[in-house]
């Protein structure tokens, strides 16, 4: 009884509906689409921004937010998290960020494993995290399978889904070798393998299921799933380390030309910045790694800044689940490394947005986008600054987290 109880209290909404009009007056406003707009108003309902600018008047009737002092910004998105397939690690509790099922491997999606009550999307909601792509885990295979963006206010998964499948993860380098018998080229080969294959298999699946067809390295489900990345429609996310390993995945393009490309990880990418920036591939780095190893020697706290200046595309994620709430302090740790600071919150909102295929109605607070929006204490990107107020499609979300709750819990103690 006391876990229903307690997790009726992270999930139940009990703010104003989305139906109601809202005004945040007098704030600095970050837009991520232009210039800050300072004393500035946004006003939105219906889960929409309907009215943003410096001489905009709130309307009679609705509820008004002074933000005096304070800085609103677009709701915060980290580009690869576990978060709802996680939830304690190493228990014998639910983990289910991959599979090692060998009938399996493209096939897998998150989707239907997310948990929506999950006790980590609350304390990383109160953080301003208003959206997050959930990512599978490598299993045993290279090919790990597919991934969603979410937004973290939803009851329900169907609610919740921003875009799915966002991708198709793939992992190469070192940890890729050890998944296919010890060799970065094995690992090369297998993918080129299943990604010949399912253009084979999207040219000819008649006779395929007439069995007037070669054989595939994967099965039906495999296939089919990965059709949809050989025609450029999901992008494919590679994540991989090492400039050598990074130019060798922009060598995909000479077989596979409507490739999407992104990279995931990525620590050495700021050696190869011009390669990425002339194949337009984007890349999502954790700007707080800098702990070389064998094969990122060269890994650097500058990484964003580099890319940046080279003109590739750059989203931030913190790769964790529990505490994806660290994603501005990821941001501000690039910016204390040389990166522009509006360039790092389009890390975390628009640039995204973009990579994800969410910019049409998610990123920036420009009028018709969804109305995700965080006003912060002050600077969202020092560390003691706090969100008061996390919004998720016009709805305030609640500050309740598992952790308010066991400090209520234990605060008297006999």
């Amino acid at each position: 009884m006391r876990r229903v109880i307690a997790v009726s209290a992270l999930v139940a909404f009990g703010s104003p509906a989305a139906a109601q009009t809202v005004a945040i007056t007098n704030a600095r406003i970050h837009t991520a689409a232009g210039a800050a707009i300072e004393r500035g108003t946004i006003v939105f309902r219906d889960g929409h921004i309907v009215d943003v600018g410096a001489n905009v008047t709130a309307p009679a009737g609705a509820r008004v937010i002074d933000g005096s002092g304070k800085v609103v910004t677009p709701g915060l998105i980290d580009s690869h998290t576990s978060l709802g397939l996680v939830e304690i690690p190493l228990s014998a509790g639910p983990s289910d960020a991959s599979t090692t099922s060998p009938r399996l491997t493209a096939a897998y999606d998150v989707v239907d494993a997310i948990d929506p009550a999950s006790t980590l999307l609350p304390v990383n909601r109160v953080a301003g995290i208003t959206r997050a792509v959930v990512a599978p885990a490598p299993g045993t295979s290279v090919i790990a399978g597919r991934g969603a963006v979410i937004d973290l206010g939803g009851e329900r998964v169907d609610e919740m889904l921003a875009r799915s499948p966002s991708a198709m993860y793939v992992t190469l380098g070192q940890a890729g070798a050890g998944l296919a018998g010890g060799s970065r080229e094995a690992a090369i080969l297998l993918l080129k393998e299943a990604l010949a294959d399912a253009r084979d298999f999207a040219s000819n699946r008649a006779a395929w299921q007439e069995n007037r067809r070669r054989e595939y390295a994967l099965g039906r489900l495999d296939m089919e799933a990965l059709v949809p990345v050989v025609r450029g429609e999901v992008p494919l996310a590679v994540n991989v380390h090492r400039a050598s390993d990074i130019l060798s995945v922009l060598r995909l393009r000479e077989s596979f030309a409507e490739l999407r490309l992104v990279l995931t990880g990525a620590t050495e990418a700021w050696v190869v910045a011009p390669d990425l920036a002339a194949a337009s591939v984007p890349v999502v780095i954790d700007p707080l790694q800098n702990l070389p190893g064998m094969e990122n020697s060269s890994i650097t706290l500058e990484n964003a800044a580099r890319l940046h200046d080279a003109g590739v595309t750059v989203a931030f994620a913190t790769f964790e689940s529990h505490n994806a709430r660290n994603l501005k302090q990821r941001a501000g740790n690039a910016i204390a490394y040389g990166m522009p600071q509006d360039a790092a919150l389009r890390a975390v909102t628009a640039v995204p947005a973009q990579i994800w295929g969410i910019a049409d109605r998610y990123g920036t607070l420009e009028v018709g986008k969804d109305a995700d929006i965080v006003v912060w204490s002050g600077d969202p990107f020092e560390l003691s600054t706090a969100a008061e107020h996390v919004f998720i499609k016009g709805r305030q979300m609640p500050d309740m987290t598992r952790q308010k709750l066991l400090l209520e819990k234990y605060r008297s103690l006999r």
